[in-house]
């Protein structure tokens, strides 16, 4: 199980150039990637040049790259050129958002993520192999053709070569049909609060169809201390936000994936507290057994003992959820 660090976004009021010194950090202690993120403030792609720019060795990748927030083709051109610039060390996340800012915040339709993510990825891999791009499905058409176009838009094939056709692409899945989408279509996979205990029931019917050499990145938070309840403290606040608080009731993505863990109860009492304005409690109604399962907290004896789980279920690249330092240090002595 290899080592990755995920540099996130830059917390309002920062600047993204203390998380390109985090990756740059990385490198030096044997980690083998750093993937940078975006929601709606700092964007990934930035962050992830820089931070190729700075490093030698170090892969970079996107976790993720919003598809609403580029075309397929500006996307291909984006990748291409990272991986050109980088020396192909570029690996391509891709996933859809939620609901809340595909419409709230690109001002795009939320439609059938489903089959826009297959058509997109599509596309990316047209243009990266090169072929002259014509498509034509239900979420884009290429060259345009319908209201309002001109007529004069031809196929096109990309300027230049890509270093790699083949240059890998993971999606971002937490739905068992959206999890099956990336075993069917892309490089690798990346989850979010992922439970190596559940893993078989959960996940492992909807990577039936994974190819071979498909890759598992999965993202854990870590906090060390000797106090383990502590530890949770801090964990349960991450895990408040997107249980209780990213998407509406019904909606609400992590919040299902907490149900199909088994915590139907204390996701609705979470949500319930964190829409009304009780983030406090909802952080509060977080089950410690929750924590327990999706971090690595506590003491580096436990969390030594505790990544036998991950590595087992399937994980091929751990990506570490810290900013801290000697934590990240801690990791890189322990996966060697």
């Amino acid at each position: 199980m290899r080592l990755g660090l995920y540099l996130g976004y830059a917390p309002p009021g920062t600047n993204p150039t203390e998380l390109v010194a985090l990756a740059e950090e990385a490198e030096r202690l044997g980690f083998e990637s750093a993937w940078a993120a975006e929601a709606w403030g700092t964007d990934a792609v930035t962050v992830l040049a820089w931070t190729a720019a700075r490093t030698t060795t170090l892969k970079v990748g996107s976790a993720i790259m919003q598809i609403p927030a580029r075309t397929p083709a500006n996307t291909a051109m984006t990748a291409m050129t990272l991986d050109l610039m980088s020396g192909g060390r570029f690996v391509l996340g891709l996933g859809v958002s939620g609901p809340q800012v595909v419409e709230g915040w690109h001002g795009q339709p939320w439609g059938k993520p489903l089959a826009k993510t297959r058509e997109y990825v599509e596309i990316v891999r047209a243009v990266l192999r090169r072929e002259t791009l014509e498509h034509h499905g239900t979420h884009y058409d290429v060259p345009y053709a319908g209201a309002g176009a001109t007529g004069l838009g031809k196929p096109l094939k990309v300027l230049g070569r890509p270093l790699r056709s083949d240059l890998p692409i993971y999606l971002a899945a937490l739905g068992p049909k959206t999890v099956e989408l990336a075993a069917e279509i892309a490089d690798g996979w990346l989850p979010i609060f992922l439970s190596p205990e559940r893993f078989d029931d959960v996940y492992r019917p909807h990577i039936a169809r994974a190819g071979d050499g498909f890759e598992i990145a999965a993202g854990v938070q870590i906090v060390v201390g000797d106090d383990v309840q502590a530890c949770r403290d801090v964990v349960k606040q991450s895990l408040a936000l997107y249980v209780g608080g990213m998407g509406a009731p019904g909606s609400n993505f992590y919040n299902a994936l907490a149900c199909r863990y088994g915590y139907e109860r204390e996701a609705a009492e979470v949500q319930e507290l964190y829409l009304g304005g009780k983030k406090r409690e909802a952080a509060a109604a977080v089950p410690d057994a929750l924590v327990d399962e999706v971090a690595l907290v506590g003491p580096r004896e436990r969390i030594a003992a505790r990544l036998d789980a991950w590595r087992e279920c399937g994980v091929t690249t751990l990506l570490c959820q810290t900013h801290d330092v000697p934590t990240m240090r801690m990791m890189a002595e322990l996966a060697a």
